[in-house]
């Protein structure tokens, strides 16, 4: 994408399931489950970038001394950062790095559970204290609580008011504290239930105590806070005593994989992160799927609990179009379909003149869509080939079916990011120019005045970088046709589950839609959609409807296309510039795995997504376009 949507948070998981002396015996490392939380992180680095956050659980312990390490930090850096860290800690310990029951016992983050958390706010809250894991501490080990995720909840009113009606007193509104609360009132009752059984059973205190560590329910703890989320989530914990979980939201909204062995139970958002710091095949890595919860008990029990029923199914397909690694082998295979789908509408753009026209990607994550656009076009020509040679038949010559032959699909690296440039632009008035040169041409691959220039990215959200440098830049060369095609539809919609898209007034296609409206002399669409929507911001979410929809409604695809493309193109440019969008069939033909695509559409999948359009339009309209609303 060229313009940067930031990344939703990635998560990790590591439950060794033997003793330290094990892995220090195999593997020649009793760190064995660190270096593999490091692994899964680092791998996820293109995820979360304001920070990162780890936390070790030691299950074998002494009294008075800690059996909870936690390590955050800020910045891009902040994973070498953590662990840099930690490695500090464990190196100024003075201790035996041979003596693995030792580290087990005494030494810092030499322990059997971890998590590690990339972060990216979609809060506009940004700060140490809000880097995950979260840590809720308590004098009993079971009542201590971690908690990470990657998720975004639309109702954190209802959640924050459900607890203070249990006459809690949250610190804070954010999320992920509110959750944090929630699950640990509730992990306090399972105590408590606990401890009263077995104090009617005629259990000592020790005896209480052990029982209640082997005998969590991390179900039940989960089951009755969870029925009022609304959001999409993969939900992280793990207890002071050493339980584990991974709870994935009821419609599949966010993603989480799995991997376990006699050895080993790994969790973490994408499936090649486990497969590479594993050394795993494709079919040994599973999907934590709607509504279920990996749980690991104390014991190193490992079991995958319902927790809700699943509802309708809304795997997000941005996942699959921009933030997850294209290494994956369905990702790749999908992101190739994306390209190939686009190749008709190419085609009909460029008047099937394949002779005449140069294709090529922007950025480098666009790189995988286009070779399957490629492959579309390739398809066509050689069935252009085959018809050319059956109509001539036994009367053409060689060199005629040379000629034929040869002609293929032109494809170059038109386009090169300058990176270092970047961070010499500032705001001001020659921010404009400056950022005009981001990207570097590859001058004489387009024939000036002849050749049309088609250039694929993998999702056109705001068109600012398209405006103010690419297609400047691109039109240097002097193509007779810019042709800049999006491998996913049109962002039309915020997102309110993880992804930073919460603003009306960010969305070329909103801008274009809006335009429209005014040139047409329909600002009465505007005015009716606005008295509806203001009309229902107080109704409970349940009954909330997506009148922003109508907004769009009196245009086809290819209007808004073209209302976007005269946008984006200054006075100054020289070529004809078009603009070509996937179209939602093709996007669910190529992904048809992962039908979440509110963005597109504005269908959303939880009460909670009409409520935030709903009330992100009527910010816009109202000049309070806030980073979030709920």
């Amino acid at each position: 994408m060229t313009e940067v949507i930031k990344h939703e948070c990635g998560i990790a998981m590591v439950r060794l399931l033997k003793p330290l002396a094990y892995y220090q015996q195999k593997y020649g490392s009793y760190m064995y489950g660190l270096n593999k939380l490091y692994l899964l992180m680092e791998k996820q680095h293109n995820r979360g970038q304001e920070g990162a956050g780890l936390a070790c659980v030691k299950l074998h312990a002494q009294p008075a001394e800690e059996f909870i390490y936690r390590e955050r930090a800020m910045g891009t850096g902040a994973i070498q950062e953590i662990f840099g860290n930690v490695r500090n800690q464990i190196q100024n310990t003075p201790h035996d790095p041979t003596d693995a029951e030792w580290a087990a016992l005494h030494l810092p983050f030499a322990g059997e559970v971890y998590m590690g958390h990339l972060r990216y706010s979609t809060t506009g809250r940004s700060g140490l204290s809000y880097v995950h894991p979260f840590l809720r501490r308590g004098n009993w080990r079971s009542r201590n609580l971690l908690l990470c995720g990657n998720f975004n909840m639309t109702n954190v009113d209802e959640i924050f008011g459900s607890i203070v009606a249990q006459g809690q007193h949250p610190r804070s509104y954010a999320d992920t504290f509110v959750l944090l609360e929630q699950l640990g009132h509730a992990l306090d009752r399972e105590n408590q239930r606990l401890y009263d059984r077995y104090k009617q059973e005629g259990l000592g205190d020790i005896e209480i105590t052990e029982a209640i560590e082997n005998n969590l329910n991390i179900a039940e703890i989960l089951k009755k806070p969870s029925r009022i989320w609304d959001g999409g989530y993969v939900i992280c914990g793990m207890t002071g005593s050493g339980d584990m979980f991974s709870f994935r939201d009821p419609r599949g909204i966010r993603p989480a994989f799995y991997y376990a062995d006699d050895e080993i139970v790994v969790v973490a958002s994408e499936r090649p992160v486990i497969q590479t710091a594993m050394n795993v095949q494709v079919e040994q890595v599973r999907e934590l799927q709607p509504g279920e919860c990996l749980v690991v008990n104390r014991r190193g029990e490992m079991h995958i609990e319902q927790i809700l029923q699943p509802l309708n199914y809304s795997a997000c397909s941005f996942e699959r179009i921009y933030f997850s690694r294209g290494s994956d082998v369905d990702i790749y295979r999908e992101r190739k379909e994306l390209g190939r789908y686009l190749a008709p509408q190419i085609l009909k753009s460029i008047n099937y003149d394949l002779e005449h026209t140069v294709f090529s990607f922007i950025p480098n994550t666009a790189e995988v869509a286009w070779y399957g656009m490629l492959e579309g076009l390739d398809s066509y020509l050689s069935e252009q080939k085959l018809a050319r040679i059956r109509q001539a038949g036994e009367h053409l010559t060689d060199e005629e079916l040379r000629q034929i032959l040869s002609l293929k699909v032109r494809s170059e690296k038109v386009a090169i990011k300058d990176i270092k440039l970047r961070t010499f632009i500032a705001e001001g008035d020659t921010r404009d120019d400056l950022a005009a040169h981001v990207y570097d041409i590859t001058y004489g691959t387009v024939a000036p005045g002849v050749d049309n220039l088609v250039v694929i990215d993998d999702s056109i959200v705001r068109g600012t970088t398209l405006r103010q440098s690419i297609i400047k830049i691109l039109d240097r060369l002097h193509p007779k046709k810019i042709i800049i095609v999006s491998s996913s539809p049109q962002v039309r919609f915020p997102d309110c589950y993880g992804i930073d898209m919460s603003r009306m007034g960010e969305f070329i296609a909103f801008k274009a839609a809006m335009e429209l409206l005014k040139e047409r002399g329909m600002q009465s669409v505007i005015d009716e959609v606005y008295r509806k929507s203001k009309a229902q911001q107080n109704l409970p979410k349940e009954e909330v409807v997506n009148y922003v929809k109508e907004i769009y409604a009196p245009f086809t695809q290819e209007e808004v296309s073209q209302k976007i493309a005269q946008m984006l193109t200054s006075d100054d440019i020289t070529a004809q510039v078009e603009i070509i969008y996937q179209t939602l069939e093709g996007l669910h033909q190529a992904i048809p795995g992962h039908p979440g695509d509110w963005y597109f559409s504005g269908n959303y999948p939880t009460p909670g997504g009409n409520r935030l359009v709903n009330n992100a339009f009527v910010n816009f309209m109202e000049g309070a376009d806030s980073k979030r609303q709920q």
